[in-house]
């Protein structure tokens, strides 16, 4: 009897484990091309029905993770075997258990990951309520149809935003998420990919964006969003209530404010970033200045006002941008390696010679070589460009004699024309000098 039932749970597991494995790979199995995935958001209301199955959905996630704590297991095969017993209990459909069981791998694994770095970690309790799920849902009639269990189903009004979009029959929805308040939809469409006959850099400053190669760069700037934090923290620095919890609500009020508003602003320039790359054909080249965080740390000398407004710097979400977007549009994305971008602000890019720099001249260096005095983060992009272009090359010899080498290690001819011409693309109500500090004195690139 014992060991009939010991088959069953295996059985059951087994299951559980192939249809987990069916939905992480079904991203992998697809027809030739570029796979762009996008998420569309909303609002809505929901219903005493919604509000019972994400709570149900809540409590088997820290199921699996109580689980996972006691025996130590972050693998989802063992994990599925282990939790079973108390995942069959819950009265929801088959894919909302295993939709919490692989919400519980990923925060276990989150935790390991923490704790290999030595990185004190608390044990991990989801508190807020949602679902994600991959199989059983439709979109009909303008709604989301949500199962809840014995062929039931809850309805989600859809926006004309999200009908909007949904309308395109290149599109499918992959997932969705539930809050409480908020409605995510995965999208994913087949993109084709687009030639590229060049390749632009994009270099990351605090002020401002500089995109460009040897024939043009552009600066894109950003200066308000140091504005917004500079008078976030000062907002939040005033506040005198003795307690605790509404101190905490309140700076996360503004937290939030100045998230959105510096989000609006990265949109802005990524978004022209990318259609312009479509427009001329081109790659973008992104550096590498993973870890750069470390350069701003209490203890390295900078004074406390320099370290908090190196510290708001959205260099991480100024990349995740530009690459969901590029691969939206089909544009291929190059990303240089910690090497390959390490002197790209410093070295000339006409004569290779290292450059010179001056605390009076602030963001100009001097080259000694060519005796010309050049803009720093104009400098980074075009070396950006040939590096990455460079790849870019290599890349597609692999497929075949391509041709155009000799452009990837080919000067910046003069000709005539100024050496490093640059636009400001920034509207003129927002253009501001982009010759502030934007990266730490010793370079990183």
């Amino acid at each position: 009897m014992w060991i009939s039932g010991l088959s069953r749970l295996w059985l059951v597991s087994k299951v559980t484990f192939t249809l987990l494995t069916f939905q992480y790979q079904g991203s992998i199995i697809e027809t030739p091309g570029m796979l762009a995935l996008k998420s569309v958001n909303q609002s809505y209301s929901p219903t005493t029905e919604i509000l019972c199955l994400l709570e149900s959905f809540r409590r088997m996630v820290n199921d699996c993770v109580e689980i996972g704590l006691s025996y130590n297991v972050t693998t989802l095969k063992r994990l599925s075997i282990l939790s079973w017993e108390r995942r069959r209990g819950y009265n929801c459909p088959t894919y909302y258990k295993a939709s919490a069981l692989s919400r519980a791998v990923g925060i276990l694994s989150a935790r390991k990951k923490s704790l290999r770095r030595d990185i004190r970690s608390r044990n991990p309790y989801s508190i807020r309520p949602q679902i994600t799920a991959y199989l059983g849902f439709r979109v009909k009639d303008g709604c989301l149809q949500i199962p809840v269990g014995g062929r039931r189903f809850e309805h989600v009004p859809l926006t004309k935003r999200t009908l909007s979009l949904l309308s395109d029959p290149a599109l499918r929805v992959r997932s969705f998420t539930l809050t409480s308040t908020k409605l995510s939809l995965c999208i994913s469409k087949e993109i084709p990919e687009v030639e590229c006959v060049g390749a632009v850099g994009v270099d990351r400053n605090l002020r401002n964006l500089t995109v460009g190669d040897e024939h043009q760069v552009v600066h894109y700037d950003l200066s308000d969003a140091v504005r917004i934090a500079r008078t976030t923290m000062r907002i939040v620095s005033s506040f005198k209530r003795n307690d605790s919890r509404i101190r905490k609500l309140i700076s996360s009020k503004y937290g939030q404010r100045r998230r959105n508003r510096t989000q609006h602003l990265l949109h802005n320039a990524t978004k022209r970033i990318v259609a312009e790359a479509l427009r001329k054909r081109k790659a973008i080249v992104l550096e590498n200045i993973e870890g750069i965080r470390r350069l701003y740390r209490k203890g390295n000398g900078q004074g406390r006002k320099f370290r908090s407004r190196l510290n708001v710097w959205s260099f991480g979400e100024a990349q995740r941008q530009i690459e969901y977007k590029a691969r939206w549009a089909g544009i291929p994305v190059i990303h240089l390696s910690r090497k390959e971008t390490q002197g790209t602000s410093v070295t000339c890019p006409r004569c290779g010679e290292r450059l010179q720099e001056d605390k009076r001249l602030r963001r100009k260096l001097w080259c000694s070589g060519c005796r010309v005095m050049m803009d720093r983060d104009a400098v980074a992009a075009i070396n950006l460009s040939r590096r990455g272009r460079l790849r870019f090359y290599r890349s597609q010899a692999e497929h075949g004699p391509q041709g155009g080498a000799a452009e990837a290690v080919k000067g910046n001819v003069d000709n005539g024309q100024p050496l490093l011409p640059r636009v400001d693309a920034s509207k003129s109500r927002n253009r501001r000098s982009t010759d502030d500090l934007a990266e730490p004195g010793t370079p990183l690139a």
